[in-house]
């Protein structure tokens, strides 16, 4: 059954240079702490653009989408592929579980009222601030669990990521990474790069639920909205990845924890 949050919201009456400085803002944000900044676009197109929760989660996944498409060879400088397709045993066993969690969140989401998606958001905003918090000021180690019990685990968490990334319209990164590190002890860089190889298929699998439901006409009403925001994001993500080490991770990391808090606060009071 189609619920409000499926009425396609008017086109953004803001400028493009608008559009684009917030998307190169947030695209910032994202490049300085290694990841694509869609935690942070949320609520930014909810709060200042005014779109409905849903048409939000959609625009923000179909902007990540764009984000992980240029990342991922960029990525590969950093980490070979030869030493990323090695890995690949990793990626199967997430993909196994966030596949089909990606379409669970997508079917949940679009079947939500207003008023639940925002309080669901929010709580996944606090834990995207914990993520955050966990992969950069800690130090992760490893669980060390034998292959029978690590081959479930992968699934199940995978499962869990795929629906969070789906219902937030992320790639998921946040919660990857610390995954790949804790569950199969990969460096942070090799994780880095699996978890866009995660990614990519599991916001594709929720695209296509998406796309269901009639959901995608705010695509094609925000078309140059959406592109425009992308642009900044990925130029944005350019500079901030220049800037990495100039903001020392104890000052920036406990910042951008707190900009989610709020903004997953402003979200659960959101009407």
């Amino acid at each position: 059954m189609r619920t409000d949050q499926n009425i396609p919201v008017l086109r953004s009456a803001h400028g493009a240079a608008v559009v684009f400085a917030a998307g190169a803002a947030i695209g910032v944000l994202g490049g300085m702490i290694g990841l694509g900044g869609a935690e942070f676009r949320l609520p930014l197109l909810i709060g200042l653009f005014g779109f409905a929760a849903l048409s939000a989660v959609i625009l923000n996944k179909a902007m990540s989408l764009v984000v992980v498409l240029v990342a991922l060879p960029a990525r590969m400088a950093a980490v070979p592929a030869a030493e990323v397709a090695a890995r690949w045993p990793v990626a199967v066993n997430l993909l196994a579980g966030s596949l089909l969690g990606a379409w669970v969140g997508a079917s949940w989401a679009v079947r939500m009222r207003s008023a639940t998606l925002y309080k669901v958001l929010a709580a996944l905003m606090v834990l995207m601030a914990a993520a955050l918090l966990v992969t950069h000021i800690t130090t992760l180690g490893t669980l060390d669990l034998p292959v029978w019990a690590q081959v479930p685990a992968g699934v199940v968490a995978g499962f869990g990521i795929g629906v969070v990334a789906a219902i937030m319209g992320v790639a998921g990164g946040e919660l990857l990474i610390p995954t790949i590190v804790l569950l199969f002890g990969l460096d942070i860089k090799t994780a880095g790069s699996l978890s866009l190889l995660v990614s990519l298929p599991t916001m594709l699998v929720a695209f296509a639920r998406y796309s269901r439901d009639g959901s995608f006409a705010v695509l094609g009403a925000n078309l140059r909205f959406t592109m425009v925001m992308a642009a900044g994001s990925i130029a944005g993500a350019v500079l901030g990845g220049l800037l990495l080490g100039v903001f020392p991770d104890l000052v920036l990391i406990p910042t951008l924890a707190v900009i989610l808090l709020v903004s997953a606060f402003k979200l659960a009071r959101h009407d």
